[in-house]
């Protein structure tokens, strides 16, 4: 029998009389691979961006408008619009004018809203659900009863909700269209081909032109091929004599009905690069310390193997094949795990709000194989090097080093070290220099370098520590604490692999959390803090009318009023370099005698010129495009329109957080529904404004009256969808490190079941023991959540500095709540590992194998 066979089998052999150790590496690679596949799967849904259409289910084709900016300077990469994208009219003519289209049909949306009782049926649901009838037959709509909407006046239900309602044809119904409330006569009820749903109300021709929020366009185009004609063929023609235009087949059609959809690409690919790139740092580190680990608890067996004639190579080989028999097993069962976790956390993500229930989720073989081959990398390479120091090792000085381990690190990882603290203090030092919006991506990673150092040298942090706090753990903990600090002294090695889950898990929690808590501070704070209102008027049907803002305007009280818009876009010409993270657009009424809604201070120019095509620049914005008052500049809209504007006034707007201010009809008319959703009012008195104006508008569909906090409430809301990815990260995070930590701590506390027996026959009883692993817990415990303390100050400090704050923001309760979990992570884990290991008899725990 050759070598390399004597060694595989020698390597498998040995795998059944360590339980323990091999289930420890097979945990921590199964859970990583698992969450490699996940993210995976992620990207991959990200890049497919898969939405199997409803509403649009019928029409083989959808022609919508452009599918996004194209970065002047990097026009490969397309950023999508935050609006939807409408057409001319006359597209489609030249739609249907292509050969092979049998016929183009037309869509317009607009907000409509069932009522009951004068409010919304149900509240918070999409409002975007008025269509012109032409457009039922995109989604296969039948009549089931009654006629089509002929005259003004009339409309047709689909059935899902005429029979939620008790609705039938011939009966009188309440809808608010485009925030106004309207009596209408249904005159028949339809079923789609397919579920679909949203609710969808179809209006006659002269309703739908009336309710048109952008008269003079449509929304988008379904495209019914002649007969004989292939869908995808007639697709590249659209294309080619009909330019500019989204031409989409099969799945690609839902990102057209769903406005969401496209938007959500850039938070999925952020969420899995992410998280991605922590999982790789978090699984390398966490597999090398239990491979790692479980090398040091042999090393005595290993140098036996070596005093009787084994090579270094050999017992190189063997570890190596051993721990990837254990990862290739791993990593098979990862991919079950992978495809639940993925599932599990882009549905969670769904409810948080942060992608659309629409999308779906997308991980093929790709996403499995690209999982499993970096897990089997990452395995290969922890066991490579762990096996390599007990390999070149002398036999007798190996078996002195199992008996009383060193606490020092060679050069190379010390270096290592070195490396990785300066590139910590790199990312920390820059990051107070970058705008706040952009400092996360910069000093998060420093988070990861911090925590490989602590891997690097984890060893010599626990003796240090030891050494030098020793003392006083005595004198707090009693005589039990005693031969605990000779023992975490002696056995630094063995649990520096459990001070790196412990250091991972607290710094990623309280950096990742206290960052988010703080720049999100900020930002809502910035923008609120650009407007002033003494009460604020929400819409939930779809927005304000220009006669209900008329009709505000005239309340008494009131001395100022303005429509409130917000959306995001670019400055084209000269562009201004945002790319992928386009500046904030807020539209608000010109200035008029009673005053402003705006409270950023004015540099230069005048708000009173705030009207037609115009901007309001901030001034920070300004100087760095060298733009001047009076200057004519190209802005690139939300819904892809590109308008040229003056600038007339320059804003001493927060650096981080600037918004370009236009006046509310122009920005209106380039977002989805046309409407302002809210109203920020003015006056003397707040409390009595307030009451005249719930006065004025209680009879108005789904409006609220609040006060100024509800301004910031409303940009919370917005901050919050994007805090929740970075918690969501912290919390996957945290559980990977903690299942390490529990996993290592358990492998090195069942190690010393001989130590424990020869206790037990010196004296000793159970408790005894438990307690002596409990200080040992504990020094390891306070030293991991130290350093993760640290770390993260790292990150969280300089984006307080961004922000103009010394101190962080952020919730006491998260401190304690991650200072509780790692004690319950570390101390249960240490009894229920230290009843295992003394359940024999001290004289047979002495007789078995172990350290």
């Amino acid at each position: 029998m050759s070598s390399r066979r004597v060694v595989l089998a020698l390597a498998l052999s040995s795998l059944r009389y360590r339980a323990a150790a091999s289930l420890a590496s097979f945990v921590a690679i199964f859970v990583g691979c698992g969450l490699l596949i996940a993210c995976a799967g992620l990207f991959e849904t990200a890049i497919v961006l898969k939405a199997a259409p409803e509403r649009l289910s019928a029409a083989p084709l959808v022609v919508g408008g452009s599918a996004g900016f194209k970065l002047p300077d990097e026009e490969s990469q397309v950023v999508p619009y935050a609006e939807r994208a409408v057409l001319p009219e006359d597209q489609v003519a030249k739609i249907s004018a292509v050969q092979g289209v049998g016929q183009a049909v037309p869509d317009v949306s607009f907000a409509t809203v069932l009522l009951h009782d004068g409010a919304p049926a149900e509240p918070g649901a999409s409002v975007l659900s008025g269509h012109g009838w032409d457009s039922a037959s995109l989604g296969g709509y039948k009549l089931t009863e009654g006629t089509a909407p002929n005259t003004p006046g009339q409309v047709v239900l689909d059935s899902a909700t005429a029979s939620a309602a008790g609705l039938h044809a011939g009966s009188a119904v309440d809808l608010a269209v485009n925030g106004q409330r309207q009596s209408f006569q249904i005159s028949g009820v339809a079923q789609p081909s397919q579920t679909v749903r949203a609710p969808a109300f179809f209006f006659s021709v002269a309703d739908t032109q009336r309710f048109n929020p952008h008269p003079g366009t449509v929304g988008l185009v379904g495209v019914f091929p002649a007969n004989g004609i292939d869908a995808t063929e007639l697709a590249g023609k659209i294309s080619e004599q009909v330019p500019s235009l989204t031409v989409l087949t099969g799945d690609d059609r839902g990102s057209a009905e769903f406005v969401g959809v496209s938007g959500s690409q850039l938070p999925l690919i952020l969420l899995a690069a992410i998280f991605g790139g922590m999982v790789l740092v978090v699984m390398a580190l966490v597999v090398s310390a239990t491979i790692s680990l479980t090398v040091r608890q042999r090393q005595q067996e290993l140098a036996l193997l070596r005093a009787t004639g084994a090579t270094p190579k050999q017992v190189h080989r063997m570890v190596v094949m051993e721990t990837m028999a254990v990862g290739a097993l791993a990593a098979v069962c990862g991919a079950f795990l992978g495809s639940l976790l993925g599932n599990w956390i882009f549905s969670t993500s769904g409810s948080l709000g942060i992608v659309p229930d629409e999308l779906a989720f997308t991980q093929d073989i790709i996403a499995f194989a690209a999982g499993i081959v970096v897990t089997l990398a990452i395995t290969f390479g922890a066991a490579w090097f762990a096996a390599l120091a007990a390999a070149r090792a002398r036999p007798i000085q190996a078996l002195a080093e199992a008996a009383i381990p060193g606490a020092k690190v060679n050069a190379v990882r010390r270096m290592g070290a070195l490396i990785c603290g300066a590139a910590t203090v790199l990312l920390a030092s820059t990051t107070i220099f970058m705008p706040a919006d952009s400092a996360a991506a910069i000093g998060g990673p420093a988070l990861l370098t911090g925590a490989i150092g602590v891997a690097l040298l984890g060893p010599e942090i626990i003796a240090w520590v030891v050494d030098r706090f020793g003392p006083f753990v005595r004198r707090v903990a009693g005589r039990d604490a005693t031969l605990a600090v000779i023992n975490t002294r002696a056995r630094a090695v063995a649990f520096a692999a459990v001070l790196t889950p412990i250091t991972l898990a607290s710094a990623v929690a309280l950096g990742n959390v206290y960052s988010e808590t703080t720049a999100q501070k900020a930002q809502v704070n910035a923008y609120a803090g650009q407007l002033q209102a003494d009460a604020v008027l929400t819409s939930a049907a779809g927005g304000f009318s220009p006669d209900q803002l008329a009709q505000i305007r005239s309340t008494p009280g009131v001395s100022t009023s303005s429509p409130l818009v917000t959306s995001s876009g670019w400055i084209e010409d000269p562009y201004d370099g945002n790319g992928s993270d386009p500046l904030r657009l807020l539209g608000v009424a010109p200035q008029d005698q009673g005053g402003t809604v705006l409270s950023t201070e004015v540099t230069e120019g005048s708000l009173t010129a705030l009207r037609g095509d115009s901007v309001a620049l901030p001034a920070s914005v300004a100087d760095n495009l060298e733009i001047k008052i009076g200057a004519k500049i190209k802005m690139r809209l939300g819904d892809g329109a590109q308008v040229p504007v003056t600038v007339v006034a320059l804003l001493d707007s927060p650096s981080s957080y600037a918004s370009m201010v236009l006046p509310a009809d122009l920005l209106a008319a380039h977002t989805t529904s046309g409407l302002a959703s809210q109203v920020l009012v003015r006056g003397g008195d707040a409390s009595a404004i307030g009451s005249a104006l719930s006065d004025r508008t209680k009879d108005w569909p789904g409006v609220t009256v609040g006060d100024d906090s509800t301004l910031a409430a409303s940009f919370q809301a917005s901050a919050d969808v994007e805090a929740l990815i970075n918690y969501l990260l912290a919390v996957l995070a945290i559980a990977y490190a903690a299942i390490a930590a529990v996993n290592t701590l358990s492998v090195a506390v069942l190690g010393r079941r001989r130590e424990f027996g020869a206790q037990r026959l010196a004296g000793a009883d159970r408790g005894q023991v438990k307690r002596m692993l409990f200080v040992e817990g504990g020094i390891v415990a306070v030293t991991g959540l130290v350093l993760g303390i640290v770390i993260s100050l790292f990150t969280v400090v300089p984006m307080a500095l961004t922000t103009g704050e010394i101190i962080p923001s952020g919730p006491v309760w998260v401190f304690l709540a991650v200072v509780l979990a790692i004690f319950l992570i570390v101390w249960p884990a240490t009894a229920l590992s230290a009843r295992l290991a003394m359940r024999r008899n001290a004289i047979e725990a002495v007789k078995m194998p172990g350290q």
